[in-house]
């Protein structure tokens, strides 16, 4: 079979679940709707599930307009509407720095119960505020609070090739890993696996793609989804077998080329390798 677009996954709020989409715009930072949101603490760094695995057990829903309920265990849920934007406040996401909108008191009380420690929900009312690693990109692409570039491809092969590499280690037990471990933003199948390393130009649909480079991956991975505890895998695999520049890497960051009102993507959508 011809590669193809299978799943699509966007994440309102950043390090928590993601939902799968029947359809996506692709806007210039990312999915529609995906990383608007992100948890931070008191100096405006992300507050993320690499330290707060807890954060994963959140599950934002985006309602009409962007605003978002939060549902959590143990919580009632809670309704954060978009806020005005009038009261910026300084954060950081990696190495950027950038104006957001915090969401007010209720949304922080909320979230410091989830975690246990001080945090604050903000959004970025205006996501031409962000741009990409120039090292990877051009002056003009953007991002949302993404780690580092619009969208994450990942492959159903190569899923299944490091599948078979826990499968054949000492951590056996803890495999296999779902997809969902790496957050991915759209996933394909069709073609041999890693064969996503060397695509440089793509084709999904009616939206062409720039690979800007692989994405190293970390502990974020080893988190369960379902029950946010921590294990070995999929990193201990991918030191084994995907290591280098002293990182390990699975899936490649896009940027959207052509990205509009009408650029829609569907699952079953052709990929096409144009270089």
């Amino acid at each position: 079979m011809a590669p193809h677009l299978t799943s699509i996954w966007r994440y309102p709020v950043k390090s928590c679940r993601g939902e799968r989409l029947a359809a996506a715009r692709v806007e210039p930072w990312g999915l529609e709707g995906d990383r608007r949101w992100m948890v931070v603490d008191d100096a405006g760094d992300p507050v993320t599930a690499r330290a707060y695995p807890r954060l994963v057990l959140v599950t934002p829903r985006l309602d009409g307009g962007g605003s978002v309920t939060l549902a959590g265990p143990g919580l009632p849920d809670l309704s954060v509407p978009v806020p005005s934007g009038g009261d910026l406040v300084p954060v950081t996401v990696w190495a950027s720095e950038l104006a957001a909108a915090p969401a007010g008191d209720e949304a922080a009380a909320w979230l410091t119960q989830v975690i246990g420690a001080p945090a604050r929900l903000v959004y970025l009312d205006d996501p031409t505020r962000r741009p990409t690693n120039p090292a990877y990109s051009r002056d003009t692409d953007r991002v949302s609070f993404a780690d580092g570039y619009p969208l994450l491809l990942t492959s159903e092969e190569s899923l299944a090739a490091l599948n078979g590499w826990i499968a054949e280690g000492p951590k056996a037990a803890e495999g296999p890993v779902p997809m969902g471990r790496f957050r991915p933003s759209v996933v394909v199948s069709g073609a041999p696996a890693w064969a996503e390393d060397g695509w440089r130009r793509l084709r999904v649909g009616p939206v062409t793609f720039r690979n800007a480079k692989g994405c190293d991956r970390c502990v974020f991975t080893t988190i369960d989804p379902d029950t946010a505890e921590k294990g070995h895998e999929p990193l201990f695999a991918l030191a084994r077998h995907r290591r280098w520049d002293n990182k390990v890497w699975f899936g490649v960051n896009l940027i959207p080329d052509n990205a509009g009102p009408g650029t829609v993507i569907r699952p079953g959508d052709p990929v096409e390798i144009l270089e």
